[in-house]
């Protein structure tokens, strides 16, 4: 098993900004950082990492059914395929859904009148 990372103090990008206390990155360098990954580990392409690992663009491969597999994600109780952490739910249960009638259909579909 992979020992688990702990803050230094210091931005991880490699930068060496201090940071706060319990903080792994100085402001938008956790993307820099995972660019610079993806340029060395896969091609500079989310997609080739997914691939490496396993994931593609089918439901018997998808990333984000292994994660709600797993038990780390959830999927939106209104059946309409999203999936995302509990706030990200939330968050879109609230947008989309809010005033659903019908489980399962988001609001702009009713209105669509999409079946």
């Amino acid at each position: 098993m992979t020992e688990t990372v702990q803050p230094t103090g210091h931005c991880y990008c490699g930068c060496g900004k201090e940071i706060g206390y319990g903080r792994f990155f100085a402001a938008g360098h956790d993307k820099t950082a995972e660019a610079a990954f993806l340029a060395i580990h896969h091609d500079a392409s989310v997609a080739q990492m997914l691939h490496t690992h396993g994931y593609g663009p089918t439901e018997a491969t998808s990333v984000t059914k292994a994660a709600v597999n797993k038990g780390i994600w959830l999927e939106c109780p209104h059946s309409c395929g999203y999936r995302g952490a509990q706030e990200s739910i939330n968050n879109h249960v609230n947008r989309h859904h809010a005033s659903d009638s019908t489980p399962g259909r988001s609001k702009e579909h009713q209105e669509e009148g999409d079946t």
